[in-house]
């Protein structure tokens, strides 16, 4: 059983195709995101990448905003109306296969996690992603990033998003990102938090403490397989 793994960010989408093993089977697709990223010129780009990726039985995506049995509730990132757009019905009539969908951190975390007691994901890139997983099972959803954060009324995606890096500069931003583990972990208290997404890799592994790691961003992809695991352990997740 192959599975197409995509990956939807708000300036590339990336493709792989992986095996019933978790083992890519082909190789790793970038396509830019389009501008402006509506429904309609996302399902084009989707329909690209899958037919540059070679054979597979189904399909697994990860999503930029909140997704709810393979419905679109929110996509701050993108353009258009998103908000109660049918991704997984469309993208299955589009190609022709089952189709899952889930917030793209939580997908990078089914790459990544133990499986083992409580477990977060950030992702920093354009914008800040945020998963919670629980012995294994995702709880979905949940939009951090849009909360409050700091002094002021900026929300912490606000205050650690790509356009403030280029603004503040990298040795504020990566402060900030310290400041973003730190206020967390109090709140969650998390036996890991992996730190993943286009700009982990500006930071520095070692300035952190040791129940935190950077992953590699591939992880956004691979997680995908598991999207297919048995739906009491994905309860939020439905076939289209």
């Amino acid at each position: 059983m192959r599975t197409l793994c995509i990956d939807v960010g708000a300036t590339e989408v990336k493709t792989l195709v992986v095996d019933g093993a978790g083992r890519a089977v082909s190789p790793r697709v970038r396509l830019d995101t389009p501008r402006p990223a509506t429904p309609s010129t996302l399902l084009a780009t989707l329909a690209a990448g899958s037919a540059a990726a070679g054979d597979f039985d189904r399909v697994s995506v990860g999503f930029p905003g909140v997704v709810v049995g393979g419905v679109v509730h929110t996509a701050p990132n993108l353009d258009g109306d998103w908000a109660g757009f049918p991704l997984a019905t469309e993208l299955r009539h589009t190609l022709h296969r089952p189709v899952r969908i889930a917030n793209d951190a939580g997908v990078q975390g089914l790459g990544v996690i133990e499986g083992i007691g409580t477990e977060i994901v950030l992702t920093f890139g354009t914008g800040m992603g945020f998963a919670l997983f629980l012995d294994g099972a995702y709880v979905p959803n949940i939009e951090l990033a849009h909360h409050p954060f700091g002094k002021g009324d900026k929300t912490y995606e606000e205050r650690v998003s790509e356009p403030a890096r280029r603004k503040i500069g990298m040795r504020r931003w990566r402060r900030r990102v310290q400041q973003v583990i730190d206020q967390i972990t109090p709140i969650f208290n998390p036996r890991r938090i992996y730190v993943g997404g286009g700009n982990a890799r500006l930071l520095d592994p070692t300035s952190f403490p040791e129940h935190v790691r950077i992953v590699d961003n591939v992880a956004g992809l691979l997680g995908g397989v598991r999207l297919w695991e048995p739906p009491e352990r994905q309860p939020s997740i439905a076939d289209a």
